[in-house]
């Protein structure tokens, strides 16, 4: 039988993002803090890199919990240390900060005490404890956007830790009164990585030099509503049964991008809507025939990386490109590759249409019915 906190981890394990963390374990040294010699720190992504790793290494659990999130943070810091060697430094730093977010909240858990984990009275005491040292953050409206981060995929990130914060708090009370305080820990752990990953993303900044003008973004209302169209018209069996998860993924990446919209956290609703068509691409009917052959579909790829480069910071959309890439190096021969194809046929001409003015909007039929779905959140 699975117990409930190896059930939290693996729910958490299906979130897209993205995101980021909390203090580390006490077997290894804090978040930002310098083991490397001088000369190895002039890049903060690589130092970072090391030091993650080093803590993932010295932690030595055997807790179940602690397996499940091992086991998916190992391939992520594996991703993101070829990505960095191979000068894909935007994909690099997306997968870090998946990692960072697990082992941070992982960590959390780990530093409570037995009866916090077990016992619900002290479960709760610290959920209200945690209140305090969240409380500046647990609303999404005045949290601070990071309107000055630079590059925009790394604003794009930590706006998108934003409503996690209160998100993750605000579940994991009633998570852990119906499951085990050991779970409800794991989500208070959470919503404290996401918070923390304001701080990382400011040392983070500075491995990445200048590279042009912020785009301007505007709602992105009229394209999330359209590409939730075209969830919604390929949800038809079989695809809505034989591959129901990816669709709630989708789903849920989306529900991100409209909510971090209506906030004005634009490059967050733009990275996720970006990954919400990564996730939607496969899902429509059957590729066609004519699908480019890999060293096309590296080639293009190549120029479109190139075409980017415009005195703007397209950041966002590189990181795509990067992993399109990162795909057609990774797998066999024979291999699917849908984040390259979803990278040249729907993600970089869903990015620039998002930077070019508002599409007219027409107007919506009134609602026949209302249906409200319930579930836990980003799982």
């Amino acid at each position: 039988m699975i117990d409930a906190r190896t059930t939290v981890a693996r729910g958490l394990l299906s979130l897209v993002f993205l995101g980021a963390t909390g203090p580390l374990a006490a077997e290894g040294p804090r978040r930002g803090e310098a083991t490397q010699t001088p000369a190895e720190n002039t890049d903060p992504l690589a130092a970072e890199l090391g030091r993650v790793a080093a803590a993932v290494r010295s932690t030595t659990s055997t807790d179940p919990m602690w397996s499940d999130l091992k086991g998916a943070i190992q391939p992520m810091l594996e991703g993101a240390e070829k990505a960095a060697a191979g000068g894909q430094r935007l994909l690099a730093l997306q997968r870090l900060a998946a990692a960072e977010t697990y082992l941070s909240a992982w960590t959390y858990l780990s530093q409570r005490s037995p009866k916090e984990r077990s016992d619900t009275a002290a479960f709760e005491a610290e959920w209200a404890r945690m209140g305090n040292v969240l409380k500046g953050h647990l609303d999404p409206a005045k949290a601070s956007p990071q309107a000055d981060l630079r590059p925009a995929l790394l604003r794009a990130l930590a706006e998108a830790a934003v409503p996690q914060v209160k998100v993750f708090y605000d579940a994991s009370l009633e998570y852990g009164r119906s499951t085990t305080p050991d779970s409800g820990l794991f989500y208070l752990g959470s919503a404290q990585a996401q918070r923390e990953f304001a701080d990382l993303s400011r040392r983070l900044a500075a491995a990445f030099p200048p590279a042009g003008e912020m785009p301007r973004l505007r709602s992105l209302a009229p394209e999330i509503d359209e590409l939730e169209t075209t969830l919604l018209a390929a949800y038809r069996p079989p695809a809505s049964i034989d591959r129901h998860p990816e669709f709630i993924a989708a789903s849920g990446t989306l529900k991100e991008a409209r909510e971090l919209d209506a906030l004005g956290l634009r490059y967050g609703a733009l990275l996720r809507l970006l990954l919400a068509a990564q996730r939607i691409a496969p899902l429509r009917a059957a590729p066609a025939k004519d699908t480019p052959s890999r060293d096309d579909l590296a080639s293009n790829l190549q120029a479109a990386g190139e075409s980017l480069k415009s005195g703007v910071d397209d950041s966002i959309a590189r990181l795509f490109v990067e992993s399109g890439l990162a795909e057609l190096s990774a797998v066999a021969a024979d291999a699917p590759t849908p984040k390259a194809l979803a990278a040249l046929s729907d993600i970089l001409p869903l990015y620039r249409a998002a930077l070019a003015p508002r599409p007219p909007v027409p107007t919506k039929p009134a609602p026949l019915a209302v249906v409200t779905l319930i579930r836990w959140p980003y799982t």
